[in-house]
């Protein structure tokens, strides 16, 4: 028997479900009723479990159905399998360029976009058709996602330069969707950390902080009155469009952070739009490549990166501390997976050094939906014991976090983050 990945198991109910035969126009007795959905749920578990002999279901598929699971069979079982345009059609990708596209389009009639990216990324690494991505038929009939752009850069420097433009247009479909989820919250959610943080002790009265203004006049209670008396306002100022704060997003670029640095490139780009936010983008491997100069397009960024090889943490930081002018109103976002091939008590040193300049220092084992990668714990919690947690966020999240550090308030470090 041969069972489909588990991802795309746990979408079949549903996709299969849409496909099915609709009994519930026509007046049948009990038994009738009862068969009927005895063989809906044989037909479900047939396409579930794949294999060629109706894996003992006696289920026997025809139509829209068989195309399906052809479809399926291609990439996760073996046997014959018939498509839905070639009767005779065996299982398996091979390293056909024809028989890949066809399949590519199979997946996209008869699965929604979040399966067909799931069986594409499967096809990529069981199969192995990484190398057939340097073909621009190919790239036009892929189905776009941040995984796939981690794929086309990590193939970068092998890359024909015919296929290089079609890569491009790839890579700018995904960034500009995530621009257009991310930027709005982002640049709203950070504008109002600036506001909060241009503290002013002479504040106008639409500009107080009644809450804190409160509690730093406790002391002024007078209980016969039931009032406090605010000898000292708290307020904050409007972010003018001067620099307030600066912000190094310090990038690991080995092939496992592969998501995470397609969403640092974009938030990177909408940091280095808001005037009042001075950003740096760092990415490194064993080298420290500084990519600010080109933050104003993040498909420039992305394929100034070069995905894999190994990492050196420390060479990394000690470029970023360098970079530091003004450590008070400074955040230092390191993302990696923290396995060093560097000087790891040097990165302590660096990190404890940084923190008590008053730099606001935050690591991030990924920044992706995927929650957090394999890492070094070790290393991981070292950090934390400096009052630097390491955790995984995800894009969502990525915004509340960078308000509270500019805020200079504690992370919103999700409950299951390992080191907190």
């Amino acid at each position: 028997m041969s069972t489909y990945g588990n991802d795309v198991v746990a979408t079949l109910g549903s996709a299969t479900a849409g496909s099915a035969t609709d009994h519930s126009t026509t007046d049948v007795s009990t038994t009738d009723d009862a068969s009927t959905a005895a063989g809906e749920r044989l037909r479900r578990w047939r396409l579930v479990l794949g294999g060629q002999e109706a894996d003992g279901t006696g289920c026997v598929l025809g139509g829209q159905d068989a195309a399906m699971d052809g479809a399926l069979t291609a990439l996760y079982g073996g046997g014959a399998a018939k498509g839905p345009r070639d009767s005779n059609r065996s299982a398996g990708l091979g390293a056909s360029a024809p028989s890949v596209a066809r399949w590519l389009g199979d997946i996209r009639t008869y699965f929604p976009s979040s399966v067909v990216q799931v069986m594409q990324r499967d096809a990529i690494d069981r199969l192995g058709l990484s190398a057939l991505l340097l073909e621009p038929e190919m790239l036009e009939a892929v189905e776009a996602d941040v995984h796939l752009v981690g794929t086309l850069l990590s193939l970068n420097k092998v890359m024909p330069e015919t296929t290089k433009e079609t890569a491009r247009a790839v890579v700018r479909k995904v960034v500009d969707d995530l621009e257009k989820r991310l930027v709005t919250r982002t640049r709203a959610t950070l504008t109002g950390a600036l506001d909060r943080s241009a503290r002013i002790n002479r504040p106008r009265h639409r500009d107080i902080d009644w809450d804190r203004t409160i509690r730093a006049n406790l002391k002024n209670y007078l209980p016969e009155y039931r009032s406090i008396v605010p000898e000292r306002l708290i307020g904050y100022g409007r972010a003018s469009q001067s620099v307030k704060k600066d912000v190094v997003l310090c990038i690991d670029q080995s092939g496992s952070m592969a998501a995470s640095v397609v969403y640092a490139s974009v938030f990177g780009a909408v940091l280095a739009s808001m005037r009042s936010i001075a950003t740096r983008l760092v990415v490194f491997d064993t080298a420290v490549v500084d990519l600010t100069d080109q933050l104003d397009d993040p498909v420039d960024v992305l394929f100034g990166t070069q995905l894999g090889g190994g990492t050196d943490i420390n060479r990394a930081l000690a470029y970023c501390q360098s970079q530091i002018t003004r450590p008070a109103d400074t955040v230092v976002v390191l993302i990696s997976d923290l396995y060093e091939g560097g000087i790891r008590d040097e990165i302590l040193k660096r990190v404890a050094a940084m923190k008590a300049s008053g730099v606001q220092f935050v690591a991030l084992l990924a920044l992706s939906d995927e929650g957090a990668p394999a890492y070094d714990r070790e290393h991981a919690a070292a950090l934390a014991a400096l009052g630097a947690p390491a955790f995984a966020c995800t894009p969502e999240l990525f915004p509340e976090v960078m308000a509270a550090a500019i805020e200079k308030r504690p992370l919103p470090i999700p409950d299951t983050a390992p080191h907190q």
